[in-house]
């Protein structure tokens, strides 16, 4: 799936069933109860939820066009103890936002100060619209910092729960702790006909496909909200990921706008549950995959307007 860190080996790789059970393994096998957990603002509330639900307080930290700020990141660390730092640095969920060369350093440098873990979720890896996507965070760890979170869920399919964590040392050790509580395994067909389908001369053919599809829905999806609700803001064409970022109008009720939404046939996720603390204002997350074509992605967001 990608090139490893310096020194990792199979022993180092636990599969799971999917990205969401790696996120709560790997939240309860890093911070105690009670613990804070540094997230960017905003970020997945799937993550939100896997924190609280293991005893952990959500603590956000602000990100810019380029990713999370590295300074305010340290700030973070320095003012709240905490030993974790959840990010999503690959076409971010739900903003699109891709952690530059710079600050991806500078990110494991200040964990590595702190003495904290970062849990790096990597799920859009193979969602990218025809760009190369950066490295992994763990591909330049060589401390034990970082902990991969991937899957393959969401380029194969949405019954297919296969992922995996990375990890050295101790933290994998719990990690496989908990899933011999959990759940002992991820059922062995279920892995075989995953690495069937990634060994496959089709899959590498499969991902282009993908990407390029990808990248038409968005196109198509941003000049469609341009066109049919010009007040509304898409800050960022995503190069990767399944959605748009919508900043509404400055008063507006997001939580409203996605009710009346639904009453037309259409879901779109209001903002505020993306942010671990007060939402930076109102914003739709708009997913442009799951429509049937370019037709009925075109018909929901006129139903937006």
């Amino acid at each position: 799936m990608f090139a490893g860190p310096a020194g990792a080996s199979p022993d180092d790789v636990l599969i799971t069933a999917g990205g969401q059970s790696g996120l709560s393994m790997a939240f309860r096998a890093i911070a105690a109860p009670g613990s804070p957990v540094l997230v960017e603002s905003p970020t997945y509330p799937g993550a939100l939820a896997a924190a609280r639900a293991a005893g952990l307080r959500p603590v956000p930290v602000p990100i810019d066009y380029d990713g999370v700020r590295p300074d305010l990141l340290a700030e973070a660390f320095a003012m709240t103890g905490a030993r974790l730092f959840y990010c999503q640095p690959t076409f971010h969920n739900p903003t699109g936002t891709v952690l530059t060369p710079e600050r991806r350093t500078q990110v494991l440098e200040v964990a590595r100060a702190a003495g904290a873990f970062v849990l790096e979720d990597d799920f859009a890896r193979h969602l990218s619209h025809g760009v190369t996507a950066p490295r992994p965070l763990i591909t330049d760890d060589r401390d034990g910092t970082v902990v991969h979170l991937t899957s393959v869920t969401k380029a194969a399919a949405p019954s297919l729960r296969i992922g995996a964590l990375i990890a050295r040392g101790p933290v994998l050790d719990r990690m496989k702790a908990i899933r011999r509580v959990d759940d002992f395994f991820v059922s062995r067909p279920l892995q075989e006909a995953a690495l069937e389908l990634l060994s496959a001369p089709s899959w590498e053919r499969h991902v282009r496909k993908l990407g390029t599809e990808l990248r038409e829905r968005c196109g198509k999806a941003a000049a469609a909200l341009a066109g049919e609700c010009p007040e509304w803001t898409v800050a960022r064409l995503p190069e990767g990921g399944l959605h748009l970022w919508v900043r509404l109008p400055a008063g507006s009720d997001a939580n409203a706008v996605a009710r009346a939404a639904r009453e037309r046939g259409v879901v779109v996720g209001a903002g505020d549950r993306f942010f671990a603390a007060e939402p930076a204002g109102p914003f739709l997350r708009l997913g442009f995959a799951a429509a049937a074509d370019i037709a009925e992605l075109a018909e929901g967001i006129r139903r937006l307007s």
